[in-house]
């Protein structure tokens, strides 16, 4: 008789636009879309029926005393508030009953798959534009003052309670002289106790104010990435002229004699602009330098190089691994490749659904199954193992 051979655990599916999800209320990923992103808040009571926290209280506090871990403590205090950044040693911590303090831990997504996965529930909305998770734990009372975010935020509740105060906020000035970015004349005008389970959705530059109900409370932040306009285009020129290969020199035969020798000549300038205009022409190079700026690894993330020996099956990519595709390139962790036909459809279902299965991998090109090895080896993508 021979034996049965185990397959891989089947690769989780995206969220199609138009199903029902309970994390949304009952709306649909379009509907959500079209109705509150960008637009309006969305309280979903039960989102997570029955959620239980992915990691407990000491678990949080040995990660915020992790260098590679980015972390802050928040006190308030009657005589103000105080931050400090981690690594932060556990006796560094106040004690859990003392009232008004919060850590917060970022990126607990890059550390732990469970939380990975939680992040992935929310890849109705583009990856380029999903940054990372934060757990927050706060003592009664804690939190980090009324603020705003320029950026999209679900706030799922994981344990304890926490009371939210939200509002349209016109008067964005900030209080003077305090370590942390508080608004100085906030006016709530909803106010809501969230439970475990409970999200609340909050689109840029709403005011909200959160406090810790009883203590022990933590809540799971989903971020999203806003680039600025000015940042973003620094990077892209950067990269792109990094790329250049015109060694085109300046010259200048007509160039008059000047008894202004400090004055810039005109000549020079309009070759900038034409340096320029021929750096933008190229949208090849625009399309590579986007893809590999938006799948750039965080700072201080690294990948462990693989340990065994690679085999052509299912595959999944690393929770730290960012990948998206154009038209014409797939990119991943920083780089670009050019990609057509089955290989670009393979490496674009890879990139949406985060794996592969054993069919797929075994019936790739050799250039396709090439570029896997190579990733495995740099520990970007790992090998499922049968279940």
């Amino acid at each position: 008789m021979l034996p049965v051979r185990k397959s891989s655990p089947p690769i989780p599916a995206v969220p199609a636009p138009d199903a029902s999800l309970a994390l949304l209320g009952g709306l649909s990923p379009a509907q959500f879309m079209r109705r509150h992103w960008q637009k309006k808040p969305l309280l979903i009571r039960g989102a997570f029926p029955g959620f239980t926290p992915l990691l407990g209280r000491r678990q949080l506090f040995d990660m915020a005393t992790d260098e590679a871990v980015e972390s802050r403590l928040i006190v308030r205090k009657p005589q103000g508030w105080t931050l400090q950044h981690g690594p932060l040693a556990r006796h560094r911590l106040p004690p859990l009953k003392q009232p008004g303090w919060t850590l917060l831990v970022q990126g607990v997504d890059q550390h732990l798959n469970a939380v990975h996965e939680l992040l992935r529930k929310f890849r109705f909305i583009p990856d380029a534009r999903l940054d990372d998770l934060m757990i927050s734990w706060a003592s009664d009372g804690g939190g980090v003052g009324p603020h705003f975010d320029s950026y999209d935020v679900f706030l799922l509740q994981a344990t304890g309670q926490r009371r939210w105060r939200i509002g349209r906020q016109k008067d964005l000035s900030l209080q003077p002289d305090v370590p942390l970015k508080i608004l100085s004349h906030f006016e709530p005008e909803e106010e809501f106790v969230l439970d475990p389970g409970d999200m609340l959705y909050l689109p840029p530059r709403w005011a909200h104010d959160g406090d810790a109900v009883g203590g022990d409370c933590s809540t799971y932040s989903i971020g999203f990435r806003a680039p600025q306009r000015g940042g973003l285009a620094g990077e892209l020129l950067q990269r792109m002229a990094d790329a250049l290969e015109d060694t085109t020199l300046y010259r200048d035969p007509h160039q008059p004699a000047t008894a202004t020798p400090a004055a810039m000549p005109a000549a020079l300038e309009a070759f900038a602009v034409d340096a320029l205009h021929r750096l933008l022409d190229d949208r090849a190079s625009l399309a590579c330098a986007l893809g590999e700026v938006m799948t750039e690894p965080k700072p201080h993330v690294w990948f462990d190089e693989a340990t065994g020996e690679w085999e052509p099956g299912a595959v999944r990519l690393d929770r730290r691994t960012r990948m998206m595709y154009d038209d014409r390139h797939v990119f991943i962790n920083g780089e670009s490749f050019r990609a057509g036909g089955a290989d670009a459809r393979l490496m674009r279902a890879l990139a949406d659904r985060r794996g592969l299965d054993d069919h797929q991998v075994t019936r790739a090109s050799a250039d396709a199954r090439a570029l896997l090895r190579d990733w495995f080896e740099a520990g970007w993508l790992h090998r499922m193992e049968p279940a």
